[in-house]
């Protein structure tokens, strides 16, 4: 079992975000669906990142860019945007770091260009 971990500053942000909206009553119906679907993703690669239903790849494009391998899994599947979780392994043995929550780009050519990359949590 892995711990998941946040990048800092905009996925901790993100997520800190959207879960004090749900735990207020203030997210709009969207945003709790996709905090539920976040909140299965994250349980599913803390007890298997390799788990068939999150097709878990790694991208190679990015992975040159961080400098460390970076992996990602479907959070959604056959919508538009489909929410994808960009992860590293690290800092610690049996940490992940979530250092992307976005949508699947949708341009072919330098696609993943576009997708901000959090920092490593010390």
């Amino acid at each position: 079992m892995f711990n998941i971990r946040m990048g800092q500053p905009e996925v901790e942000n993100y997520w800190a975000d959207l879960s004090s909206r749900v735990s207020a009553g203030k997210a709009s119906k969207t945003e709790v669906v996709e905090y539920k679907q976040l909140g299965k993703t994250f349980k599913s690669i803390a007890e298997n990142p390799r788990h068939p239903g999150l097709h878990t790849h790694a991208i190679s494009d990015l992975t040159e860019r961080y400098g460390e391998k970076v992996w990602c899994s479907y959070v959604q599947n056959n919508t538009p945007a489909a929410k994808r979780v960009y992860w590293v392994y690290g800092p610690d043995r049996q940490d992940i770091t979530i250092i992307a929550i976005e949508p699947h780009p949708d341009d072919k050519k330098n696609s993943y260009r576009k997708i901000v990359l959090s920092s490593m949590p010390r």
